[in-house]
């Protein structure tokens, strides 16, 4: 179960017209609660106009910084990241969990790293550039970063200051799809870009891993791209900002009722529950205070394990194979097929 702590806003960036990014102050008696890999997010909880919303931030700072950074770009209709970069201010407090998810990197001896990034996908890949640059000295990171323009560019400046500061290590390459730029590729990344980077700029160097954020188009066209090029895809890891549904998946959602039963915090809740309803929603509708974060299928915040009976998800952009062998759900997206069920949240 996500535990949440009130955490006072260090500090407010404005960082592009639509996005600003925010600086938590950590007490020291939560220090620890708060060590993180590079890549990880947080959880964030608030009540806004007497709702309560919960969103998942990648951290952009580095492990080593004892900072709990995280960057929010404004978008249309978002509850929370509208009241993000508009009205919260320094000194405010905000519901934080503490850090968790599986798109990380820990530095090792000797690597060669290459990510892709567009947009606010940059988040999570900054921690990790900061930790590899900081951490392994003999590793170097290689980024592709895509945007509309400079000024619509989050952390343009942190990295040209990187680039600077660690030229062996850190190389740097803009793509740039409404404005021309020197020393800046124009377009979007696509099959052809990803090839001039791997074939031909980098021919001589052997990337280790990849790692992609970003649209679930881009992330698919690179992938691809990337494993024509000789990676394997346990080499290649990935968040997306959104996913798209599977529709296979979604066929065999039926009319019905199933019995379910959760187990949460070492309780059992059984209920009835359509269907066509999802496992997250209806826990939360019968006042289980199941974890939760995008609601998305994007992140893993709401994993839970079946263990009597079967559910089938129609998103899952996170979760293998092993795991789904197991049982293993993303209950946001996992709509119960059986007419019993059980669900384990603390079988995680």
């Amino acid at each position: 179960m996500n535990t949440f702590h009130p955490l006072k806003i260090k500090n407010i960036i404005k960082e592009t017209s639509d996005a600003v990014s925010i600086i938590f102050d950590i007490p020291t008696h939560l220090q620890n609660d708060f060590t993180f890999i590079a890549g990880q997010y947080i959880t964030i909880k608030a009540t806004i106009k007497g709702e309560e919303v919960r969103r998942a931030y990648s951290l952009c700072s580095s492990p080593k910084s004892g900072e709990i950074k995280v960057a929010v770009k404004a978008v249309e209709n978002g509850m929370f990241s509208v009241y993000a970069t508009t009205e919260l201010k320094i000194g405010d407090t905000l519901e934080v969990s503490k850090p968790e998810g599986k798109f990380i990197l820990q530095p090792q001896a000797d690597k060669n790293y290459i990510g892709f990034a567009a947009g606010s996908g940059i988040t999570p890949i900054l921690s990790m550039i900061k930790s590899v640059l900081e951490s392994e000295p003999s590793s170097t990171f290689t980024l592709i970063y895509g945007n509309k323009s400079v000024t619509d560019t989050i952390f343009f400046n942190d990295l040209n200051i990187l680039e600077q500061n660690y030229p062996q290590q850190f190389k740097l390459h803009y793509v740039f799809s409404r404005e021309q730029q020197e020393n800046a590729l124009f377009g979007r990344i696509e099959k052809g870009q990803v090839n001039y980077f791997v074939k031909n700029l980098y021919k001589d160097i052997s990337f280790s891993n990849a790692f992609l954020c970003g649209p679930e188009e881009m992330i698919e066209t690179i992938s691809e791209t990337l494993q024509d090029n000789g990676f394997t895809s346990e080499n290649i890891s990935y968040e997306l900002f959104s996913a798209s549904i599977d529709e296979e998946a979604a066929a065999q959602v039926k009319e019905g009722e199933s019995e379910i039963t959760v187990v949460l915090d070492d309780e059992e809740t059984t209920f009835t529950m359509k269907q066509t309803d999802n496992i997250l929603s209806a826990s939360l509708r019968h006042k289980l205070d199941a974890p939760y974060s995008c609601q998305g299928g994007v992140c893993s915040s709401c994993i839970a394990k079946v263990t009597e009976g079967k559910a089938v998800m129609v998103k899952n952009q996170i979760l293998t194979d092993d795991e789904l062998e197991d049982g293993f759900i993303l209950t946001c997206q996992a709509h119960p097929t059986t007419p019993k069920i059980v669900v384990d949240f603390d079988d995680v």
